[in-house]
C-alpha cells in the first residue's frame, strides 16, 4: 500500500517531530511551572470526579 519512501518520510517526519517538541518543552518549562502552578490539583479534582461517578455507577446498578 505505501512504497518504501513513504515509510522513510514517516519515520523521519516522526523523529524530527519529536526533537521538536522535547526542544521546545524544554524551553518552556520554567514559564509552565510559573503560569501553570497547582495546576495538578485540578487534574487530581478531574480524576477523582471521574472515579467517584464510576463507584457511584456500580454501586447503584
Amino acid at each position: 500500500m505505501f512504497s518504501t519512501g513513504q515509510y522513510i518520510f514517516a519515520a523521519l517526519f516522526f523523529i524530527a517531530f519529536v526533537i521538536a517538541i522535547i526542544f521546545t518543552y524544554r524551553k518552556d518549562a520554567k514559564l509552565h511551572k510559573k503560569n501553570y502552578k497547582g495546576s495538578i490539583f485540578i487534574l487530581l479534582g478531574f480524576i477523582a470526579f471521574i472515579v467517584f461517578l464510576f463507584i457511584l455507577k456500580t454501586q447503584l446498578n
